[in-house]
């Protein structure tokens, strides 16, 4: 466990390099983070080595490489965990991974529209209706997950599982970007910004210097 190294992006910006820092930090997987800068003249070189078409996250584990967020994942859960990154039961395990490949495969509309950035709070951010949409879905995911299975747990399976990492992007974007919630899936937010690590990520991120102008928004 002790080679394990972690690839990932700008902490203010990069939500896909977040999912598995705050998976193995919750879990206690000892790592190494390396941060490469996105977006500069620098940063394909600095990447060309992990075979991950220039993109991150990355997860280093001696001389082997996996790359794609819910991959790694898969990896840590079946390798460190055993398997315990997903629920034990059948039915809500297969729910489980139905909403974390949802969460990787859509939502295109709020990600270019709520870009992840820790140091600021924006208010009053005019939406389309198809970003409008997917927040409605993704509360109605969570809403589902919190009350069929999370028993008497904090988190949308009871434990923690992949699907809270694959979705902590999205509840720092909700309270970073002032979207009006539910008392549900306001407790379910305040959960998840409470975690040591989620703060930990986002006093890193407030610290970063380098400013991604694609994923500024203008107010």
């Amino acid at each position: 466990m002790a080679d394990l190294e972690l690839i990932i992006g700008n902490k203010n910006y990069s939500s896909w390099s977040l999912r598995p820092w705050v998976f193995m930090k919750h879990y206690q997987i000892n790592f190494k983070e390396k941060r490469v800068p996105l977006f500069t003249a620098d940063t394909k070189e600095a990447l060309r080595e992990y075979d991950s078409d220039f993109k991150v996250p990355v997860l280093k584990d001696g001389g082997l490489l996996i790359w794609d967020t819910l991959s790694i994942l898969e990896y840590l859960s079946e390798q460190y965990l055993n398997s315990k990154g997903w629920p034990s039961d059948k039915n809500a395990r297969a729910v489980a991974r139905s909403v974390s490949a949802e969460m990787h495969s859509s939502f295109i509309n709020v990600r270019n529209e709520l870009p992840m950035n820790c140091r600021k709070i924006f208010r009053n951010i005019p939406l389309s209706s198809p970003a409008k949409r997917e927040i409605e879905r993704i509360k109605q995911l969570w809403e589902k997950c919190l009350t069929k299975f999370s028993g008497d747990g904090d988190w949308l399976f009871g434990e923690y599982s992949i699907a809270d990492a694959m979705f902590s992007p999205i509840a720092l974007r909700l309270t970073g970007y002032s979207i009006p919630l539910e008392p549900l899936i306001q407790q379910y937010v305040t959960r998840v910004l409470a975690q040591p690590c989620i703060i930990e990520w986002i006093n890193a991120g407030k610290l970063e210097i380098e400013v991604i102008e694609e994923d500024e928004i203008k107010t």
